[in-house]
């Protein structure tokens, strides 16, 4: 039995002349959180829709809880959770009436749809506002509500598109929370981001898509790796950021690194070393894919 909850093999799909994914190779492990990063407009929700069947790919294939995403949607539909960026729930109604509406369409009794919905409620610590309309809610409230209606029925696959964005840092923690102990529980949680930390506090493992392709996959660690041991900082009077760069960490590296630099900065100016970080590996590895496309 494959211990793959997510297998991706030489996926495309275009839009009219514009080239979306071009050949994506992934795999998930189950119970894994799996983060997905890169610009806007390089794929990641274009991904999400074709592995929870609601677009359709044009080349490739890829198997979803073992099921394939083209030949046996039903069985991939049953199989999945999807969160898509923005909150879906009817504002009309309260968070308890969304829930046990959701639970009634998805097959459960009246008794069973009430009894989910009071567990979730619980869960999402909407105790306070189960009763109150979700339009006086904030955007973190929703947030936490359009995630637990996705949950209605438990899924051994969830699939997350961007699910903080726009949320303050409490109401994202908040959510980091509850998307870790899914994780415990078993959950594989298919996440994309706009936020690096995000990525590297929750991700098992990650990937970048820049251009239609994925550019690296790995560990938070092995990522950040990839791009050198150490980052050099220099910093001018003002203490501004004017240059960043990746080294081995090495005195002789960073010896050599100087001497290119000390006949173009100003006086005043300092250098500081740090490990590298997500954001690093991110513009390192999408600037480098709009270079090789020029």
């Amino acid at each position: 039995m494959s211990q793959l909850a997510i297998e991706i093999v030489g996926l495309q799909k275009k839009y009219g002349h514009q080239t979306v994914l071009n050949g994506i190779d992934l795999a998930v492990p189950k119970g894994e959180i799996f983060a997905l990063l890169g610009p806007n407009g390089a794929g990641k929700t274009t991904l999400i829709n074709i592995l929870a069947t609601l677009v359709a790919p044009d080349a490739g294939s890829a198997k979803v809880a073992g099921y394939d995403i083209v030949n046996n949607k039903e069985a991939v539909k049953s199989s999945i959770s999807l969160t898509g960026q923005f909150a879906a729930v009817d504002e009309m109604l309260t968070a308890e009436e969304n829930l046990r509406m959701m639970g009634r369409l998805l097959g459960l009794s009246r008794l069973e749809s009430r009894s989910r919905a009071s567990e979730l409620i619980e869960y999402f610590d909407l105790t306070e506002a189960a009763h109150k309309r979700v339009k006086t809610y904030s955007g973190g409230m929703r947030r936490r509500l359009d995630l637990a209606v996705s949950l209605v029925v438990r899924r051994p696959i969830i699939f997350l598109d961007e699910p903080t964005t726009g949320l303050d840092t409490r109401s994202r923690r908040s959510l980091w929370d509850i998307i870790l102990n899914l994780a415990s529980e078993g959950v594989t949680v298919f996440l994309t981001t706009q936020y690096l930390e995000e990525a590297d506090q929750l991700a098992d493992s990650i990937a970048v898509i820049s251009g239609g392709h994925i550019v690296s996959h790995g560990t938070p660690e092995e990522m950040k790796s990839r791009i050198g041991s150490e980052m050099i900082e220099i910093r001018n009077e003002k203490d501004e950021i004017i240059h960043e760069i990746p080294t081995n960490g090495s005195i002789d590296e960073v010896k050599h690194i100087l001497e290119k630099l000390t006949p173009t900065v100003p006086e005043g100016t300092r250098i500081s070393l740090r490990r590298p970080s997500l954001d690093d590996v991110f513009l390192t590895l999408t600037t480098m894919e709009k270079e090789r496309a020029l």
